[in-house]
């Protein structure tokens, strides 16, 4: 099956029907049937793993003579009588029903455009009949003489049966739709499957059950999709959730003992290159790159394949540190690459080794160091004949260190001997990309992975979306760097808007560079331009009010271009839309000092270096999520000077778009910006959105409600592998184990 058929359904992993469960045709009528299928259900295992929306929790039992205004009521009343009227200006009848509980009266009203329905509810509320209605009160003055009413009840028939009460106040359902489905439909098919779901298996080890004091799944659907009280409901989740996590975590542990039988190069060699590049780098590295570094030396050393996710903030020295181990693969004999998501950042990134290493990097030219290695970039623009040259390198083993881009991974490149592989921005890296250059490793040995992010990851969200990975981050910035202030200028203030490109002006004309991001590329673009890395925030975005369009580059490097303050200025663009070497020129333009202040979408987010540059203004930021903003000012304060970032926006003072924007401008510790954001919109840009793992098939699980359960299950499912790596003793857990990565990844690969 390829993933997404019914990825959503499935994404906890269950197995495949057992033998006595019967088929969805053989329970449930046509209609309730298509209106299942339309969900992505196939089975009955997948019917119940389709939780509610919601639960209608009826309240206590109210007395009449109690009422107020806007009160959601749950009441025992006795009919009194009813009548009947024709709508006036539409099709259809009211049906008044008098209804009393001793202390009071209230009146029932209900809206019917059929006349069948009026007799349904005439027959089913005779007088004298006793029911449980809930319902909101209104007290309308023009209605009744401001009597109180409910518009259009539920109500369940009691009579003097307790158990009929028991029943009515039970919790009900809410379910996704789709189509014209009813949710009368959705709750009929359910009341039925649910007499079934004693037969499913349990997935989970009875150990786990025991331990956690679970219900068995079947029990746990009943509480969640029939519930007797609210609790039940928590007591049906708990189980779903904890299977998650512990399925999860499974898939974890099995990665982390294959990694112990694959072979991988023993990187052990320590001199020459690293230490000679120690002695020469022009800045002392900071205590936690020398930790983070010793430990990823030892990793390196080791047969079998490292796979580390080396986090850090925003101007953290990533680069260094991974230079570092890519010295120590070459050293040992082997090669290293750099993968980079755009052509822009593996330029960057090449210019930035090749500027750290000198003469170490230059083994082609006479005046190399006699140690030297060869460093090499290979994008998927480069002319003709420097590609050539590069794959020839590449394939003899001239070239030590290669940077590049995805065109890393074409068929076509064969390296001599590939012993460590750096990702950076790994999350803008699909799953697949990965597994190829797993691939290329010599003599099949599968190379040692170093993936690199600079959107600090949450110790919670890391053990749940990179819990096979080894995560070392790094928090301290070099001393040196001059820092940077942030501001949030309100456009409803035209004298902080004024004083930004004043400020800006005065920057540039000390010699320095700015930048200003914008939120799309043209007017013609919109918002679901492939450039646009836009994280819309919700409550304090501002889309669909007239006027209120993000700026985009084209139009706002025209403008700024007639602004007084920015007169003489030279502006440049940069965005998606431009060819390879379009972007380079633009780039080379910028390190060159060629231009002043450059217009860009989110594309100079991440691995831009220009010292040089010390303003940085996000147009519409309340348009951009927190690691975005966050990064963005990352790209400014990497010199001598200071960076000044101003967050320019139309929301309005005290609004949570700008409350948002103030909490980003009030620290610079990117981990507590992660767990901000984290605590607010979930995890969602903290892996990116091209990234096609795990995580993406996340149902039940919440990594900042569920930080406990999580770490529970990863102890209990690590020590479970431990001694059963196949899960021969479990196969249930195996069935889901292997169902929840063909939902995650049609690759079956590490994520």
């Amino acid at each position: 099956m390829a993933a997404g058929t019914n990825g959503a359904s499935r994404a906890a992993g269950t197995t495949r029907r057992s033998s006595g469960v019967p088929e969805l045709g053989e329970i449930l009528t046509d209609t309730e049937l298509k209106a299942l299928r339309q969900q992505g259900a196939e089975d009955l295992d997948d019917m119940l793993r389709l939780i509610p929306l919601r639960h209608v929790i009826p309240g206590p039992i109210s007395s009449l003579r109690d009422l107020h205004e806007g009160q959601d009521v749950s009441a025992i009343v006795d009919v009194v009588d009813s009548r009947t009227r024709r709508m006036k200006r539409r099709p259809g009848s009211i049906l008044e029903v008098l209804v009393s509980d001793g202390t009071d009266r209230l009146t029932l009203t209900f809206f019917l455009p059929k006349d069948h329905q009026v007799r349904w509810h005439q027959e089913r509320l005779a007088t004298g009949t006793r029911i449980v209605v809930f319902g909101t009160v209104h007290f309308d003055e023009r209605y009744n003489h401001g009597a109180p009413q409910i518009t259009n009840p539920r109500y369940d028939l009691v009579g003097a049966s307790e158990e009929a009460l028991v029943t009515a106040m039970r919790p009900i359902p809410v379910y996704s739709l789709r189509g014209r489905t009813k949710q009368s439909t959705m709750r009929a098919a359910y009341s039925k499957a649910v007499e079934y779901a004693g037969q499913l298996t349990t997935i989970l080890p009875p150990t786990v059950l025991a331990a956690q004091h679970l219900p068995t799944l079947g029990e746990a659907m009943r509480k969640v999709h029939a519930p007797h009280t609210a609790d039940e409901i928590a007591e049906g989740m708990r189980h779903l959730v904890i299977e998650e996590a512990f399925v999860l975590q499974t898939i974890f542990a099995q990665r982390r003992a294959l990694d112990a039988r694959t072979p991988a190069p023993a990187l052990r060699a320590d001199d020459p290159l690293q230490g000679l590049l120690d002695a020469r780098l022009p800045f002392t590295l900071t205590e936690e790159q020398a930790e983070v570094g010793e430990a990823i030396r030892h990793q390196l050393a080791r047969s079998h394949p490292t796979n580390v996710l080396l986090q850090g903030d925003v101007g953290s020295g990533k680069t260094v540190v991974a230079l570092r181990a890519m010295l120590q693969a070459v050293d040992s004999g082997y090669q290293a690459v750099l993968l980079a998501p755009t052509e822009v950042l593996a330029e960057q990134h090449h210019r930035t080794i090749r500027g750290l290493l000198g003469d170490l990097g230059a083994a082609d030219h006479m005046h190399a160091h006699p140690d030297a290695t060869t460093v090499r970039l290979l994008t998927g623009s480069q002319p003709t004949a420097e590609r050539r040259r590069t794959l020839l390198d590449i394939t003899s083993g001239t070239a030590g260190i290669i940077v590049g881009t995805h065109a890393v991974l074409t068929q076509s490149v064969e390296f001599a001997s590939l012993g460590l592989a750096v990702i950076d921005e790994q999350h803008r890296f699909g799953v697949d990309h990965r597994r190829r250059l797993r691939a290329k490793g010599p003599e099949g040995q599968s190379p040692h992975v170093v993936v690199m992010t600079a959107t600090p990851i949450p110790r919670t969200a890391a053990l749940a979306t990179a819990g096979d990975l080894d995560v070392l981050s790094l928090r301290q910035i070099p001393a040196g760097r001059p820092g940077v202030s942030s501001y949030v200028v309100h456009e409803q203030d035209p004298s902080w808007e004024a004083r930004m490109w004043e400020r800006t002006a005065e920057e540039i004309r000390q010699g320095r560079q700015a930048f200003v991001v914008c939120a799309r590329i043209d007017d013609s673009s919109g918002r679901g331009s492939s450039d646009d890395l836009l994280e819309y925030i919700g409550p304090g975005d501002l889309a669909g009010i007239p006027g209120m369009d993000p700026r985009s580059v084209t139009d706002t490097a025209e403008r700024l271009a007639s602004r007084p303050e920015l007169q003489g200025v030279r502006i440049g663009i940069l965005h998606g839309r431009l060819s390879g070497q379009e972007k380079q020129d633009v780039m080379d333009a910028m390190v060159a000092g060629e231009v002043d202040l450059l217009v860009a979408t989110t594309m100079i987010e991440v691995g831009v270096d220009l010292p040089n540059a010390s303003v940085m203004i996000v147009l519409d930021a309340e348009r951009f999520g927190v690691s975005q903003l966050h990064q963005l000012r990352g790209r400014i304060g990497r010199g001598e000077y200071p960076g000044i970032a101003f967050f320019d926006t139309r929301a309005p003072h005290g609004s949570e778009a700008s409350d948002h924007l103030t909490s980003v401008a009030a620290t610079t510790d990117g981990f507590a910006l992660a767990e901000l954001d984290m605590q607010r919109r979930g995890t969602g840009d903290l892996v990116g959105e091209e990234q096609s793992g795990l995580h993406r098939t996340l149902r039940y699980l919440d990594v900042v409600r569920d930080s406990e359960i999580i770490a529970r299950a990863r102890n209990d499912a690590f020590d479970l592998v431990a001694g059963d790596v196949e899960l021969e003793d479990h196969p249930q857990l195996a069935a889901a184990v292997q169902r929840r990565l063909r939902d995650a990844d049609p690759n079956v690969e590490r994520s």
